[in-house]
């Protein structure tokens, strides 16, 4: 008889339980070991998932509220513009230029020529009108530019449409042809 038959025949209870403790490792490893650790991994892959979402969601909501933010910032500042900046009516548009022009023509040192004023509503279901203004100026070159600038830095809402300068007779100053524009709410639809 060889050795491992005499192992085996002598020791056969042992081997045995050894063997069935084995079997029962493994069914035990493959029937509950195995499928909880794949479900603790799949539950940690959800947790990281969960986690990213979630912090996926707060830069959405961030966002969210820093649009909301702006929005209502932008609302404040277009209900400043239209109360206070932007004339209330024709009338006040009209002063605002008549005013502005030669006042600013005479800090700046130049001769205020003539102007002509044209009001009409942007369009037809408009809720502003347009006062255009065509203004004649003489003076120095560096006197005109100075008045530009001190038009366009004033705080009275006019926008310059065309500048033309010209000097049509050499013995004469120069001449600033200036094309303007303010906007003012229309009486009827004047808040």
């Amino acid at each position: 008889m060889s050795l491992w038959k005499r192992i085996l025949n002598e020791k056969r209870g042992l081997i045995i339980s050894l063997a069935l403790g084995v079997v029962a490792n493994v069914a035990a490893y493959a029937l509950v070991v195995r499928p909880l650790g794949i479900k603790s991994a799949g539950a940690a892959d959800r947790a990281v998932a969960a986690a990213k979402a979630l912090r996926a969601a707060e830069n959405e909501e961030a966002a969210a509220r820093a649009l909301m933010a702006g929005k209502a910032r932008a609302d404040e500042e277009l209900a400043t513009f239209y109360e206070k900046v932007l004339p209330a009516d024709l009338p006040t548009a009209r002063q605002l230029t008549f005013a502005t022009l030669p006042a600013l023509a005479r800090r700046a040192n130049v001769k205020f020529v003539e102007r002509r004023t044209e009001a009409d509503p942007i369009t037809r279901t408009s809720k502003f009108g347009r006062l255009k203004v065509h203004a004649v100026f003489q003076g120095e070159y560096q006197d005109l530019r100075q008045f530009i600038y001190q038009l366009e830095g004033a705080p009275e809402f006019v926008i310059i449409d065309a500048v033309t300068l010209s000097q049509p007779d050499s013995a004469k100053p120069l001449q600033l042809l200036l094309d303007l524009s303010t906007y003012f709410r229309l009486e009827a639809n004047a808040r």
